[in-house]
């Protein structure tokens, strides 16, 4: 099936691994090989893939009464199974759930306001992810191999023994996994799934025979 989807310009997002600690170089060198492939997978993403809901019922950002968009709070541990998600949600979930989010253990104030904002457009929402994982990425590398693998401490409350290492292999799994989530996404719109289901249903509507 050939993809006619249209192609806005892709944001270059390429970064020199630079650091002099060979653990910190490692680590960001994995983090710079899932970075690019997410972004290299993300590129041509349209507003309709961007929001589309495989299933009913998904998780997703949602316009707010002032016309913001916000994504949908994530359910309890409790809930099984997992709602499903739109992409949207997913690339939210990555960016400000996790990797702004464990901004916090960095003392970075961005972490503690209100972190469910995030743009209703694929444009948007790329630039945002890119951001966040920007930010994250800094966050790391400022550390240096020494304390990378030292506990985090008191900043980190309850996570205060674990070291900054530990922290960012789980920013890693989180992110690598995730996008594997989105590119499947992806790859069902592609080949048509979304427009399998709506043939389907209409099979099975008596108001459209």
């Amino acid at each position: 099936m050939r993809d006619n989807r249209p192609r806005p310009a892709r944001r270059r997002l390429e970064w020199n691994v630079t650091s002099s600690g060979s653990v910190t170089r490692d680590l960001l060198q994995t983090f710079e090989d899932v970075r690019s492939r997410t972004f290299a997978r993300l590129d041509g993403l349209t507003d309709a893939e961007y929001l589309w809901e495989p299933v009913a019922s998904c998780m997703t950002v949602r316009p707010a009464a002032n016309g913001m968009f916000r994504a949908d709070p994530r359910p309890g541990d409790e809930v099984h199974p997992a709602p499903f998600t739109t992409i949207a949600w997913r690339m939210w979930h990555i960016g400000a759930d996790c990797l702004r989010g464990y901004g916090r253990f960095f003392g970075d104030e961005a972490a503690n306001g209100d972190r469910h904002p995030w743009p209703g457009t694929a444009a948007e929402g790329i630039e945002a992810l890119a951001d966040d994982w920007s930010r994250f990425r800094s966050h790391v590398e400022s550390l240096g191999d020494d304390r990378l693998t030292q506990p985090m401490g008191s900043i980190a409350g309850p996570f205060a023994h674990e070291s900054y290492l530990l922290l960012a292999l789980h920013a890693l799994d989180e992110a690598a996994h995730h996008c594997a989530e989105v590119d499947l996404l992806r790859d069902l719109y592609v080949h048509g799934f979304a427009a399998k289901r709506r043939s389907d249903a209409d099979h099975l509507d008596p108001t459209t025979h």
